[in-house]
């Protein structure tokens, strides 16, 4: 099945989606039932935007922490975040 561009996106079924982000289409359909991504319903089809699919992705991001090591304990930390 083909999908047809709507306002500049192609739509992306469950099986096109799992294969954009890279993961199962069972994890596709339990992000659909949590509610963790935004899709379209078709009548009774489930689809997805990619510029959806890559603001999950990024909702998703965290970024690196920088270790430091204590020197008189010899445990690691996390830096302190600046404000």
């Amino acid at each position: 099945m083909s999908t047809q561009p709507v306002e500049g996106y192609a739509l992306l079924n469950v099986a096109g989606a799992a294969a954009y982000l890279g993961v199962t289409d069972a994890f596709v359909r339990r992000l659909v039932l949590e509610r963790r991504v935004r899709y379209f319903k078709v009548g009774k089809f489930v689809r997805f935007r990619p510029v959806d699919l890559d603001a999950f992705v990024e909702a998703g991001r965290h970024d690196p922490v920088e270790l430091r090591i204590d020197v008189r304990s010899k445990r690691r930390r996390a830096a302190p975040r600046p404000n």
